[in-house]
């Protein structure tokens, strides 16, 4: 039985309620410690950043990068007060600061700042993921009446699908923004339901309160907190519209000014540190052409260049884009279950359970297809994708469910079956998870060898990574980090403008990981190719991945 006529039949008690979070939690917690075993350096290279700062932070030197992988934003000189690039980069011009400050706590308690401090630290939030979509699929049940034995299913087996779904445990082997972020940015969903519960608050409702602490925290992770907030009050208007304005404008009022609190000492940094309290290169990667833009040293994205290239272009962009953000995000990865998820939505999405989830889902979707499409093909919506991927999850159960329960009313049966949808869920996930994340480690573990042995290999050659001059590379983070020096990020741009870029800063060498954009093609036929000198290095360590893709020259003109 299902619906109203079911309804208030099973209640979770608070003794059941923990034993299935700590169950949750438990196997979340081992299988993201077995994950992050496996994952033994910082990839992507936005994970070696924070934590390099992380790192910078421990040893005194505060919030500084190595690396400068953007020249969108110029930072204030703290000596001089005068804007401009130079070395150590004050960090955070674009990215936020929430991981590196996690990943800094262990560093100080271990006495250690080696990058696998940082791991079980994000191995701990990870699994927070699979606890919280425990909660949201017993919100499910709880709503929809069903039976105990099936709500008790829904809700365990949303948790323990979610603790073996690969786009879930992925994120967890390493320290970035994508759990920093979920994990307030779920929080607030949850909140949110439970207001909505109820008639308009009063101002100082705890749980508003609580709902601005957590999108403020979930600010200082990711800019798509923004997308937390408007979630609220597009559902808040929804709910409380017929109440009149002064209610609903206090619902979105107060967390609003809590968030803003939160985050209002990391802004008033940023408008210290970089002239401005907002990021500055956000506006400009909705321009992007190719994605190459973000690196540009004397060829920024231009809304000109971009409005240019027509409206058919500008449709193939954000085809592209959905079909980034559906496939290779959510559907691929989250296979069969989030396919599943995506086919029961327009039925699960009349659940108030999941209306804030699917209301932040939705946004972030649209802006990042719509507004920055090419961008999301770098990772924007990846990083801010967990609430979708838990919102399918949670939605293909419910509808596995409700379809057993249909069949089992058609077949007379007798006995409930509704394990089996967890049970096929779980399997599935495995046969995702399992491969990928021994994958994932694979190539953690080739990138971190030719990242070491490149410094042996220039060394040999006659120029080695000593730190006497910045280098010009197209993976500055990794090399940064690994050999502690001062980096710069190549530009897909002409010779002239690395050269530019090179007597700027005093470069001598330029270091190309494989292929970068137009990157080394565009040394057979640009006019300035010569000033680029070939160094011969000697062969790669066995220990290395097969294949030699760098290539490292020495800038010989002045």
């Amino acid at each position: 039985m299902s619906g109203s006529a079911a309804q208030g039949r099973w209640q979770m008690s608070r003794r059941e309620a923990w034993l299935s979070a700590g169950l949750v939690f438990a196997v979340a917690l081992v299988v993201r410690v077995l994950a992050a075993a496996q994952v033994p350096f910082a990839i992507p290279e936005d994970t070696a950043y924070y934590w390099g700062v992380a790192r910078n932070l421990a040893e005194g030197r505060g919030f500084v990068s190595d690396a400068i992988w953007s020249y969108a934003t110029e930072a204030r000189d703290p000596v001089t007060g005068a804007f401009g690039f130079f070395f150590p980069r004050t960090a955070f011009e674009i990215w936020l600061p929430l991981p590196s400050l996690l990943g800094l706590f262990p560093m100080l308690v271990g006495g250690s700042a080696a990058y696998a401090m940082t791991l079980p630290v994000a191995a701990f939030l990870g699994a927070l993921v699979p606890v919280i979509a425990w909660r949201i699929g017993a919100d499910v049940a709880e709503e929809r009446g069903i039976t105990s034995e099936r709500s008790r299913t829904l809700a365990l087996g949303s948790g323990l699908v979610a603790a073996v779904a690969l786009p879930l445990v992925l994120p967890s082997a390493h320290l970035d923004s994508t759990n920093a972020f979920a994990v307030p940015a779920l929080l607030a969903c949850l909140l949110m339901v439970r207001l909505l519960r109820r008639p308009p608050p009063r101002a100082l409702d705890p749980r508003l309160v609580g709902l601005g602490l957590v999108i403020g925290i979930a600010g200082l992770a990711r800019n798509e907190a923004a997308w937390v907030g408007a979630a609220w009050a597009l559902v808040a208007v929804g709910a409380w519209r017929r109440e009149g304005p002064v209610p609903v404008i206090r619902a979105i009022a107060v967390p609003g000014l809590v968030a803003v609190a939160v985050m209002a000492p990391w802004l008033a940094r940023n408008w210290f540190a970089f002239g401005s309290p907002l990021p500055g290169q956000a506006i400009t990667n909705a321009w992007a052409i190719t994605g190459y833009e973000i690196f540009a040293w004397q060829d920024p994205a231009t809304a000109g260049e971009y409005l240019a290239l027509g409206p058919a272009t500008w449709l193939e962009h954000r085809i592209d884009g959905f079909l980034h953000n559906l496939l290779d995000v959510l559907l691929v990865p989250g296979a069969p279950i989030a396919v599943i998820g995506l086919l029961a939505l327009p039925w699960a999405a009349r659940l108030r359970a999941l209306r804030p989830l699917l209301v932040l889902a939705l946004i972030t979707f649209l802006v990042t297809t719509l507004v920055f499409p090419v961008q999301t093909q770098w990772g924007t919506f990846l990083h801010a994708s967990v609430p979708a991927a838990v919102l399918l999850l949670v939605a293909g159960l419910a509808g596995l469910d409700e379809g057993l329960a249909w069949v089992g009313r058609r077949r007379g049966w007798t006995r409930p079956v509704a394990w089996l949808a967890p049970l096929f869920a779980v399997f599935a996930a495995l046969l995702f998870m399992v491969p990928g994340v021994v994958a994932y480690g694979g190539q953690a573990r080739g990138t971190e060898a030719a990242y070491e042995d490149i410094g042996r290999r220039m060394a040999e050659a006659g120029v080695p990574l000593d730190g006497t001059a910045p280098v010009i590379a197209n993976h500055p983070i990794w090399l940064a980090e690994v050999h502690r020096v001062s980096t710069l990020s190549l530009p897909d741009e002409p010779v002239a403008s690395v050269l530019d870029l090179a007597r700027a800063f005093e470069a001598h060498l330029v270091i190309l990981d494989g292929q970068h954009g137009g990157w080394p093609d565009r040394l057979a036929s640009d006019p300035d190719a010569a000033c680029l000198e070939p160094v011969a290095l000697p062969p790669a360590a066995d220990t290395a991945p097969e294949g030699d893709d760098f290539r490292v020259y020495r800038v010989a003109c002045p």
